[in-house]
């Protein structure tokens, strides 16, 4: 029971007894050996640590000390005329066991001597019994222009928590942009640190695959060096930028990857362009239906893509759960430019109605029977494009606003790094997607086709006659 006082009526507690430490006196020998033993015990625990640099260090040291400066000469020289053969003779190879790892190690140590500022500073440690929490470091992988650090989480932490981080840490440590995702256990978090820019050159027109493959059609190039492979089957596609962002060479990158079936008829492109045919009409020979000046014409256009969309639907009922593109009954592709002038800025109110009945039966009931839409638009707001959730596929080129982010690519993806609002306009055609599977958006940049790229692919793959007027 604590020792209280009464006073005029009120309790007051006793100070408690002052205790002093008692004072030990060391002699100066045992001083210094106690240091001497906690200083090797640094070295050696910094030695086997370390031990990616520590031993080949002493390798060479003892070969020195025992053959002189010519033996380590020859061996230095022969290593290095190793790993130049091995590198010319399979890079890929010689990048994924030798470069990435030696880099990986060094870029660690580089991290840690910022880790404890960059974690504090970031708002990502944890206050916890007068002690400060930091998150931890585990593995460091490194791949062209970029690195994947894994981080090992303080309990209460969740990825989006680095997400939100990410722009602080990616001025910390000097990149250009730092992305989080969920690592590979639960507890971790895999921050990716981009130090250059992969995307930076233009990118040419790719091959055209004879028969294309609609689960996979190469229409640019990712961040990570591979191909960007876009999934059309299943899918309706809608691609979102402002004005100069390079929507067309989203769209010709998509129609090029379709050529091969144009040519073999297990495609059909139907193409409306209420620009007047400035963006499509370069390419009108790969059309099989094509209108560009009457709005009307367009509205029939559509609601005919909707009734075949109805009559495929009806017809593969309880047979099949994805159309299968023959010449007989090909895949439809409903390419438009500028879909805002169809559904917002038209004037003729009953056309505008009718465009967006028979758009929203296209986009619901067209992507398991073979009918789809690939659209372009500036604006992404709702009142602009009511049936924009329709569209399960969206790529986001630059945009005006970073609130237009996650309007195109979903809730939280500007906080995962599809910083589509920073794109310069020095780099048309470099957007931002979400890939299947992978919550983390995927910075790409799509292929570019110049006049006369798509003059010459409509003279190859397109018909002679050219689509209706």
């Amino acid at each position: 029971m604590p020792l209280i006082n009464i006073i005029r009526g009120e309790t007051i507690p006793v100070a408690p007894l002052n205790v002093r430490t008692p004072v030990v006196k060391l002699p100066i020998w045992l001083v210094v050996l106690w240091e001497i033993i906690k200083a090797l015990a640094w070295v050696v625990m910094t030695y086997v640590r370390h031990w990616y640099a520590s031993l080949p260090l002493t390798g060479l040291t003892w070969l020195y000390l025992q053959h002189g400066w010519q033996a380590l000469a020859l061996l230095v020289g022969g290593v290095t005329a190793a790993a130049t053969g091995w590198a010319f003779a399979h890079r890929p190879s010689w990048l994924r066991f030798g470069w990435w790892p030696i880099l990986a190690r060094f870029r660690k140590l580089v991290y840690r001597r910022r880790w404890m500022a960059a974690m504090v500073t970031a708002k990502l440690s944890i206050s916890y019994d007068k002690r400060t929490i930091i998150p931890e470091i585990v593995p460091v992988r490194c791949r062209a222009g970029r690195d994947e650090v894994t981080i090992r989480m303080v309990t209460g932490q969740i990825p989006d928590d680095f997400a939100k981080a990410s722009e602080r840490l990616a001025h910390t440590f000097g990149v250009r942009q730092a992305k989080a995702m969920p690592g590979p256990t639960y507890a971790t978090v895999t921050v990716i640190l981009m130090r250059g820019d992969s995307l930076h050159d233009i990118i040419g027109p790719l091959p055209v695959p004879y028969l294309p493959d609609f689960t996979a059609l190469p229409i640019g190039a990712q961040e990570d060096g591979d191909l960007y492979r876009l999934r059309l089957f299943g899918t309706q596609v809608l691609i979102v930028g402002a004005t100069g962002s390079g929507k067309g060479s989203v769209i010709w990158s998509i129609v090029r990857a379709l050529a091969g079936g144009v040519l073999t008829g297990v495609v059909e492109l139907w193409g409306l362009d209420p620009k007047g045919g400035m963006e499509l009409g370069i390419g009108r020979p790969m059309f099989a239906r094509f209108a560009s000046r009457d709005f009307a014409e367009m509205a029939a256009l559509i609601e005919q893509a909707a009734a075949k969309a109805q009559e495929r639907a009806a017809r593969l009922a309880g047979q099949t759960r994805q159309h299968e593109p023959t010449p007989e009954e090909p895949l439809i592709v409903l390419v438009i430019d500028e879909l805002a002038n169809l559904t917002a800025y038209l004037t003729e109110r009953q056309l505008k109605d009718r465009i967006k009945a028979a758009l929203g039966i296209v986009l619901t009931q067209g992507r398991a029977v073979g009918v789809h839409v690939v659209a372009a638009i500036q604006d992404p707001r709702k009142e602009v494009l009511p049936a924009r959730g329709l569209f399960p596929t969206r790529i986001g080129l630059r945009l005006s606003e970073p609130a237009e982010v996650d309007m195109v690519l979903g809730d939280g993806m500007r906080d995962r790094g599809a910083l589509c609002d920073r794109i310069p306009q020095t780099q048309p055609g470099v957007g931002y997607v979400v890939l299947e599977g992978d919550p983390t958006p995927m910075r790409v940049r799509l292929t570019y086709c110049d006049d006369d790229a798509v003059r010459e692919m409509a003279y190859l793959y397109g018909e002679p006659a050219g689509g209706a007027a």
